[in-house]
């Protein structure tokens, strides 16, 4: 299927590797000009590098920021221009006891998880209007509807910025610019990856077993998500084929979340 976005620029935040990557290979298969985003120069050159192989003649390029800095926020926009398609992915996770999570945690996760794409939103939603023509795209997660205990600073995080996709797209009445999240479950990521093998490892147990433990009893897929399953998902939405969808939440969970909606 053509999905119509051959030529619109695309900027993806955090996608050095997993979601974020494999959204950027969507779109650059399908013609987009992506550009990627990563802390560290070197981790954005060698990620460049490699999706430009794995897309041969796709116009690839990046952008080094740490997108929890302000100031580097900044700087990258002022590098970054207009775009088309904006997918706010960057973000940050881990396990650890509520009470043992103090205010700077707190403050690194709502910077990273919620400001980062509030000031990459606010800076180009009004370009985009301004055309008529644009999408944001939020990497959500199903912890911010259902929060796990181990994880409240996250999922609350996340929670937050759920709220805010939700906000911005009721600024895009009536126009053909489109803010939607994409809400994915437990997906087997780089981080994820190096996780569990490190686990396995320690614990001298079978990868694949270990991996297979960790499913949830929820999970109608009964595996981990593949992260290309949710860039199939983003790829859509940065769509004009999409245009009919604004303002939504769609799970790419694998039945996680057991409720109706």
């Amino acid at each position: 299927m053509d999905l119509h976005i051959a030529g619109k620029r695309v900027f993806i935040s955090g996608s050095t590797q997993g979601i974020g990557r494999a959204a950027a290979l969507a779109c650059a298969i399908e013609g987009a000009s992506v550009v990627i985003n990563g802390r560290s120069h070197a981790r954005v050159a060698e990620a460049v590098d490699r999706l430009r192989a794995e897309a041969p003649g796709a116009d690839i390029s990046g952008i080094a920021a740490d997108l929890a800095d302000p100031a580097q926020v900044d700087a990258l926009l002022e590098a970054l221009g207009e775009v088309d398609i904006l997918v706010n992915n960057a973000g940050v996770f881990d396990v650890a006891p509520f009470a043992q999570i103090d205010d700077a945690d707190w403050s690194r996760y709502f910077q990273l998880n919620v400001m980062a794409a509030v000031r990459l939103s606010r800076r180009l939603l009004p370009g985009m209007l301004a055309r008529n023509e644009g999408r944001i795209i939020f990497i959500g997660t199903e912890s911010a509807v259902d929060v796990p205990a181990e994880m409240i600073h996250y999922g609350a995080t996340k929670a937050a910025a759920l709220a805010v996709a939700n906000g911005l797209a009721k600024l895009t009445r009536g126009t053909n610019v489109t803010v939607n999240t994409v809400l994915g479950g437990p997906t087997y990521s780089d981080g994820v990856a190096a996780a569990v093998e490190s686990i396995a490892a320690a614990q001298s147990v079978d990868v694949e077993q270990l991996k297979g433990s960790l499913v949830r009893d929820t999970s109608l897929l009964q595996r981990f998500i593949r992260p290309e399953e949710i860039a199939h998902l983003v790829a859509y939405l940065a769509s004009p084929l999409s245009s009919a969808t604004n303002g939504a939440a769609l799970r790419a969970d694998g039945g996680v979340l057991t409720t109706i909606v």
